[in-house]
């Protein structure tokens, strides 16, 4: 019997985007972000995948679940201009940590809550994106900044986080980590039965350090995961970029793209 073809190395990852063009199908800007992270066993993330991904990991042992929390400025669609009302809101995720067959790094969302119902209706029923309706808020008070989410719909309601962070000096040179866990230049989702890459493009990240001084959170266990245990390996905060998304590319059988 012939042995299964062997998975590419996975693209090295780059700190910059990639140089292909590629037509706007979606523009919008991330603002305010903070970047909290814990270490994960694969063998805990692989099963939360979608088909033909592998978790991604930074030593070959240890992959990562991120909390991400910011907020989501002027959602624009083929180019158009973002809009004000509804293209503009609060949003958290829980998001893992991918490769595909071809070698392409991307992130996969566990969660993504968000303060506006009409893009979470969108989002779930257009690209199938596990948005949920929740009541948020991001909040600065002198030097620090407080995230907050309470779930709404469609659950589990309740469910909830608060973050408070200070951000601190920027990051000439990010470490090799920090790099992995914010340069992604892609998503990966189940979308209508197949696995669905979706590109971005956005300036390099400007990071800073940042204090965690507090975190109480139970996204992370709701979207299926253990709960993490002990302070984040990684709390990063950065004023955030502007970003794009070209269109999808779905992984056929035989492994070729479209």
């Amino acid at each position: 019997m012939p042995s299964a073809a062997r998975r590419p190395d996975p693209q090295h990852p780059t700190p910059d985007p990639p140089a292909a063009p590629m037509p706007p199908l979606l523009t919008q800007s991330w603002l305010d972000l903070a970047f909290l992270h814990w270490a994960a066993d694969p063998a805990d993330v692989a099963p939360m995948l979608p088909p033909g991904t592998v978790p991604d990991t930074f030593d070959g042992a240890t992959t990562y679940v991120g909390l991400v929390a910011f907020r989501m400025y002027r959602v624009g669609v083929l180019g158009l201009p973002g809009i004000p009302y509804l293209g503009t809101f609060p949003e958290t995720n829980v998001r893992l940590y991918s490769v595909d067959e071809h070698g392409r790094r991307a992130v996969v969302f566990r969660s993504l809550d968000a303060s506006r119902l009409v893009p979470v209706l969108v989002a779930r029923a257009g690209v199938r994106l596990p948005y949920v309706w929740s009541r948020m808020g991001v909040e600065r008070s002198g030097d620090t900044v407080t995230y907050t989410s309470r779930r709404r719909w469609p659950g589990p309601r309740g469910a909830r986080s608060r973050i408070v962070l200070r951000p601190g000096d920027a990051i000439a040179e990010p470490t090799p980590l920090e790099h992995f866990l914010t340069a992604r230049w892609a998503l990966h989702t189940s979308l209508f039965g197949r696995t669905a890459y979706l590109p971005n493009v956005h300036p390099r990240w400007p990071l800073h350090r940042a204090e965690l001084l507090e975190c109480d959170e139970d996204l992370i266990a709701a979207g299926g995961l253990p709960a993490p245990v002990g302070e984040p390996v990684s709390v990063l905060y950065s004023p955030g970029v502007p970003v794009r998304f070209g269109p999808q590319r779905r992984s056929r059988p035989g492994g070729s793209q479209a």
